[in-house]
C-alpha cells in the first residue's frame, strides 16, 4: 500500500497502511540519518568550498577564461541528473541508486584533485556533479522510504540544518584547506568522509527491494536533459559572457522551450516516464514546486548581492562579508530545525508556508531599504528575518511534496522539488543579476561616473580602493541602488509565494509520535508492490 492518494482538489488523502516492514532499531535509523546528512554536506559544501580556492586554481592549472566553467559544469550536471535519479531509485530500488551515486561523486572528487589542466577540471566536475545530483534526491527519498510523513519534518529539518551549515563554513573551510593543505585538497577531503558514508549505508540501510516492470524512458530523459542544460546556460550566460538579445542565448532559449515541449509530450504517451505528469494534478504538489522556486529565487540571489553590498559600501572584506551573512544562515537553520520538530508534535504544516512566505517578503522589502548610511546591525536584522522566512519554507515543501504523491513516485517527487529549487536559483541569480547590473550602470552614467566604472557593475576591493574618494562614494550609491532594486524585485516575486500558500490544502500527516511506543524509534514506510508499466 501507499503512503497516501493523489487527488485532485490539492492534497494526499491519506490511506490504511499495509503491514509495515520489520522495523530497525532506532540506533540503525540514527547511524542511516548520520550517512545522509554526509552525504548532502558533501554535495552542499563542495561548491562553497572550490569558490575560495578559485584564484589558487586558476595560479596552477592556467585558463582563466574557462574559470566560471568550474562552478557552471558542476550546476549543470547536478540540475540535469536530478530528475534521471529520482526515477532509478523509483524503479530499480533507493539504495542502489544512492550507493551508486556516492561512488561517482567520489570518483570525480578523486579525479578533479589530480586534474592538471582547467580542461580536465571541468570533466571531472562534471563527474561529480553527476553524483551530487543523485545525493541530494537520494537523501531526501530515502528519508520518504524509512520515515512516516509526520515524523519527517524532524529529519528534513535537519536536513535543512546541514544545508545552512554549509553555506556558513563553506567558504571559511575552503580558505583554510587551500592554505594549508593545498587547493588539491577542496577535492580530496570528500574521500574519507564519503567512504564514512558509504559504509554507514552497505552496512545499515535495509529497504525492501524493487522489481522494475518497464524500461526507462531514454528519449525523455535525453530532451530533458537538453531542455535543463539549455535554461541553465542561458541564466548563467545571459547577461554575462553574452548579450540577453545575443544570437547564443535566443539560440539556445528557443533549444531549450522546444526540448522541454517534446519532454511533455513525450510523458503522455512513455510507459514508465521520467517524470509522470498526473503528480502536478495534485495542487499541493504543485503549489510546493512553485513555492520551492520562488525560494531557491531569492535565497542565492541574496547569497550572491549581500556580499557584494557589504564589501562595496559598507567595506568589510571578502572574508569578513561571508560571515556577516551568519544572521540569514543562522536563523534560516535554527528556523528549520524548530519547524521541524513542530511539525512532528503538532501534524500540522499549512501555517508555515504562509508565515514563512510573508517573512521573505518583509526580509526582502527590509533589504531593499538600505543605502549607503545603512549599519550591520539593520542589514543583519534584515537578513535575519529573511534567513527565518526561508528556513519556514526549505523542508516544509519538501515534506508536503513527498506527502502528496504515492509511494513509487516518492524518487520522482523528491527530485522534481530539487530541481525546483535549482531552477530558481539559476533564475533568481541571473535576473536579480540583470536587474542589479543595468541599475548600477543607469546611475553610474547619471551621477557622470567614468564608461569604465559605469561598464563594470562589480569592481573588485583592490579596484575599488584604488578608485578616488568622489568615484568610490559615486560607485557606493551606485551598488546601494542596484540592490535596492534586485531586493525590491525578489520582494515582488516572493508575494507570489505569499499568494499561492493560501491555497495549500492541510492533509493530515500519519504516523505520529503518539501511535507507538516511544522506544521504537522511526517507523518505516512502506512500500508499493511492483506496479506494471503503464499503471497509475
Amino acid at each position: 500500500m501507499s503512503e497516501s492518494t493523489t487527488d485532485t482538489t490539492g492534497g494526499a488523502a491519506t490511506a490504511p497502511a499495509a503491514a509495515p516492514a520489520a522495523e530497525p532499531p532506532a540506533r540503525s535509523v540514527r547511524v542511516v540519518l548520520m550517512a545522509l546528512l554526509i552525504s548532502i554536506m558533501l554535495a552542499m559544501l563542495d561548491n562553497m568550498i572550490i569558490g575560495t580556492a578559485m584564484p589558487t586554481i586558476v595560479g596552477d592549472l592556467g585558463g582563466v577564461e574557462h574559470l566560471s566553467w568550474v562552478v557552471t559544469a558542476y550546476t549543470l550536471a547536478t540540475a540535469a541528473s536530478t530528475p534521471i535519479w529520482g526515477k532509478i531509485g523509483d524503479m530499480y530500488g533507493r539504495k542502489g541508486a544512492f550507493l551508486t551515486a556516492i561512488v561517482i561523486f567520489l570518483v570525480g572528487s578523486a579525479l578533479s584533485g589530480l586534474a592538471q589542466n582547467m580542461g580536465e577540471l571541468i570533466g571531472f566536475r562534471v563527474v561529480q556533479g553527476l553524483g551530487a545530483g543523485g545525493l541530494m534526491v537520494g537523501t531526501m527519498a530515502i528519508i520518504g522510504d524509512l520515515i512516516p510523513p509526520r515524523e519527517r519534518g524532524r529529519y528534513q529539518g535537519m536536513i535543512a540544518g546541514v544545508m545552512a551549515l554549509a553555506m556558513i563554513g563553506g567558504p571559511a573551510v575552503g580558505g583554510v584547506i587551500t592554505d594549508h593543505l593545498g587547493w588539491r585538497w577542496t577535492f580530496y577531503i570528500n574521500l574519507p568522509l564519503g567512504a564514512v558514508a558509504l559504509v554507514m549505508v552497505t552496512m545499515v540501510l535495509h529497504l525492501p527491494k524493487k522489481r522494475a516492470v518497464g524500461r526507462i524512458d531514454y528519449l525523455g530523459a535525453a530532451l530533458l536533459t537538453l531542455g535543463i542544460t539549455a535554461i541553465v546556460l542561458v541564466t548563467t550566460w545571459g547577461g554575462t559572457e553574452y548579450a540577453w538579445g545575443s544570437a547564443r542565448i535566443i539560440g539556445l532559449t528557443v533549444v531549450g522551450v522546444a526540448a522541454l515541449a517534446a519532454f511533455l509530450r513525450v510523458e503522455t504517451r512513455a510507459a514508465e516516464p521520467v517524470m509522470p505528469l498526473h503528480i502536478f494534478r495534485n495542487r499541493n504538489f504543485t503549489l510546493m514546486a512553485v513555492i520551492g522556486f520562488i525560494s531557491g529565487f531569492v535565497m542565492f540571489g541574496a547569497i550572491l548581492y549581500l556580499p557584494l553590498f557589504q564589501q562595496a559600501v559598507q567595506g568589510a572584506s571578502a572574508t569578513n562579508s561571508g560571515l556577516l551573512l551568519m544572521p540569514m544562515l543562522l536563523a534560516m537553520m535554527g528556523v528549520s530545525l524548530l519547524v521541524g520538530r513542530a511539525t512532528t508534535r503538532t501534524g500540522r504544516y499549512r501555517v508555515f508556508p504562509i508565515v514563512g512566505s510573508a517573512l521573505v517578503v518583509v526580509g526582502l522589502l527590509l533589504l531593499s531599504l538600505m543605502d549607503t548610511g545603512t549599519s550591520r546591525l539593520t542589514a543583519g536584522l534584515a537578513m535575519a528575518v529573511l534567513g527565518a522566512g526561508l528556513g519556514f519554507l526549505l523542508q516544509i515543501t519538501m515534506l508536503v511534496a513527498q506527502n502528496s504523491v504515492e509511494m513509487k513516485d516518492m524518487g520522482v517527487a523528491s527530485s522534481t522539488a530539487t530541481l525546483s529549487r535549482t531552477l530558481g536559483s539559476s533564475f533568481g541569480v541571473a535576473i536579480m543579476g540583470a536587474v542589479f547590473t543595468s541599475r548600477v550602470q543607469d546611475e553610474m552614467s547619471r551621477r557622470g561616473g567614468s564608461s569604465a566604472t559605469a561598464g563594470s557593475a562589480q569592481l573588485d576591493a583592490e579596484s575599488l580602493a584604488a578608485l578616488p574618494t568622489a568615484a568610490r562614494e559615486m560607485y557606493q550609491h551606485a551598488v546601494a541602488s542596484g540592490t535596492h532594486a534586485a531586493f525590491l524585485l525578489g520582494g515582488l516575486i516572493a508575494i507570489l509565494a505569499f499568494a499561492a500558500s493560501w491555497f495549500v490544502h492541510e492533509v493530515p500527516l500519519r504516523g505520529g509520535p503518539s501511535e507507538r511506543k516511544p522506544e521504537d524509534g522511526p517507523r518505516p514506510s512502506t512500500e508499493d508492490r511492483p506496479v506494471p508499466a503503464g499503471a497509475a
